[in-house]
């Protein structure tokens, strides 16, 4: 428990240090919110990983993994296959495209103010529900490292992250966050790969044989690494099944639509470095997809189902428990303390690194969109939006800090998962369109960005995450009429439908603000020169 804090306390004081450093270097608008656009390719590799590998990968697949067998790997597939369609379709358009935001994208050929508000609205939700999935994360780590049990001490760890997350921002800007995630992730490939190795080490480097003592250890033999356990059982029958291509769909199309995730793409210099970033960010997030293979099935297979339900009934302490036991088995119990120590630390580096991403996105958006362009009309200084920037981030850190109190106990794959749905079902059909749809006006992008965006908190508020169930968010309550957990399958081309209905009833039209950005978007002609305005 004191190494735990030792090393916890080590990597604060070193990443604070490195956002003290990065403070003295953010002079301007530009280096507040895109770092300077100074990264390389593999530096923003590293930091996209790092954004993205957040405790619901970490902590949460490895948790589902363990838990639900086969099924819970089907978060890693997901969460992995969405970068294909981020990288093709998305990061080198948006990097050549855009400014600082998501809606620098959508206001440059339509109406600024109205999408730049709903851009804004969209943004600042879709990081609140992400930031959610961090701090339940928190809160159940540090009951497994500290040994605390009491909701009001676990209540005092969340606000101290939130605080943590808040100085990150407020002080370090994009280019202190951007150090702390690099750091990060080089922290959480090492940490993974080396409970994977001594794990694997363990099976005699046998996947069938660690898979059949995971099968074994979870009492539910063979049916544990084929599907069915979570998703399409015959309690469930249709919806079940339904629940899982909801899934996968938010999963795979809403990474192209998470504004933490779009706004990297202005970090770097070139569209070749944004193509070169996303390409390194796969390889490093591919490669730790499946680690979580192994961690999860290791977990179940060396911890057992019962044990890790009653650490956290929804998982999310499978991996750290899963590192003190491989230590115990291997080293004795100091090196089981010793692993449990590093392993901790590492993933509590991880929700520091990504909440510190999440704030930065969504204080960004109020400031650049919300106050800059649409309350004070362009009319404001560039001093003036950092400084509101910044006082924003101190608002929704406060949000976050509450929500989190609110929802733990739920698995944090799951509640990022939601968030995927929601930015795919609103952000995502706006930018698509946007970028390659000729007709495409401000009513659409407004229509398509409320519609998802709506459509997808209204069935995730009647769904059984909320109520209705034994794992909701009020367990005494019922008064969910919707029967899916995950609302992509509904809410996605509910999204995309707005889009086009709001663009056909609508008559504005401008073919040379559309020729323009089809030609900047996959050339980069005129990019440089906007991002220097």
């Amino acid at each position: 428990m004191t190494l735990s804090a030792v090393l916890f306390l080590v990597f604060v004081l070193a990443t604070l240090g490195i956002t003290f450093w990065a403070s003295r270097q953010t002079k301007t608008a530009a280096d507040y919110y895109a770092g300077g656009r100074s990264f390389t390719g593999f530096q923003n590799g590293l930091a996209i990983g790092g954004d993205y590998m957040s405790a619901a990968s970490f902590l949460g697949i490895a948790g589902i993994i363990a838990l639900s067998g086969y099924d819970g790997f089907l978060y890693s597939i997901g969460f992995l296959v969405a970068w294909l369609v981020a990288l093709l379709l998305v990061a080198e358009l948006m990097r050549n495209s855009g400014k600082f935001t998501m809606a620098d994208v959508l206001a440059f050929r339509m109406s600024p103010r109205p999408v730049r508000t709903a851009a804004g609205v969209s943004t600042i939700v879709v990081s609140i529900f992400y930031l959610l999935a961090q701090m339940v994360g928190a809160g159940a780590l540090v009951g497994l490292l500290l040994g605390v049990t009491d909701p009001a001490q676990k209540n005092l760890v969340i606000i101290g992250v939130g605080i943590l997350m808040i100085i990150y921002v407020v002080v370090g800007g994009m280019k202190g966050t951007t150090w702390v995630q690099i750091v990060k992730a080089v922290l959480l490939m090492g940490g993974a790969a080396l409970v994977t190795l001594l794990v694997l080490g363990k099976f005699g480097f046998n996947l069938s044989a660690l898979l059949g003592d995971a099968a074994a250890q979870s009492g539910k033999g063979d049916a544990f690494i084929q599907p069915g356990q979570k998703y399409g059982t015959e309690a469930q029958g249709l919806a079940g099944k339904l629940d899982l291509i909801s899934l996968g769909l938010a999963l795979v199309l809403g990474t192209a639509g998470l504004p933490h995730i779009l706004i990297r793409f202005y970090t770097v210099p070139t569209a070749k470095d944004a193509r070169k970033s996303v390409l390194w960010g796969i390889g490093i997030i591919g490669t730790f997809y499946l680690l979580t293979l192994v961690l999860g099935f290791g977990a179940a297979a060396l911890v057992g189902t019962k044990a890790i339900m009653a650490g956290d009934k929804a998982g999310n302490t499978a991996a750290p428990m899963l590192a003190q036991q491989i230590g115990e088995d291997i080293f004795g119990p100091v090196g089981g303390t010793i692993l449990l120590a590093l392993i901790g630390a590492v993933a509590f580096a991880t929700i520091l690194a990504v909440v510190a991403g999440l704030t930065l996105a969504s204080s960004s958006s109020f400031a650049h969109d919300l106050y800059a362009h649409v309350f004070k009309r362009g009319n404001v200084t560039e001093r003036e939006e950092v400084v509101v920037a910044r006082v924003s981030a101190f608002v929704i850190g406060a949000v976050a800090i509450g929500l989190g109190i609110l929802a733990q106990g739920q698995n944090v794959a799951f509640l990022v998962a939601l968030a995927f749905a929601v930015a795919a079902s609103g952000n995502l059909p706006a930018i698509l369109y946007s970028l390659f749809w000729k007709r495409f006006n401000t009513a659409g992008a407004v229509s398509a960005i409320y519609g998802g965006l709506v459509a997808a908190l209204i069935l995730v508020i009647f769904s059984p995450v909320v109520s209705g169930s034994a794992t909701a968010l009020f367990k005494d309550a019922n008064f969910a009429w919707f029967p899916l957990s995950n609302p992509g399958l509904i809410s996605i081309p509910f999204g995309f439908f707005c889009g086009w209905l709001g663009t056909v009833l609508s008559k504005e039209y401008n073919a040379a603000k559309y020729a323009e950005i089809e030609v900047r978007s996959l050339t980069g002609v005129g990019a440089e020169q906007a991002v220097k305005h």
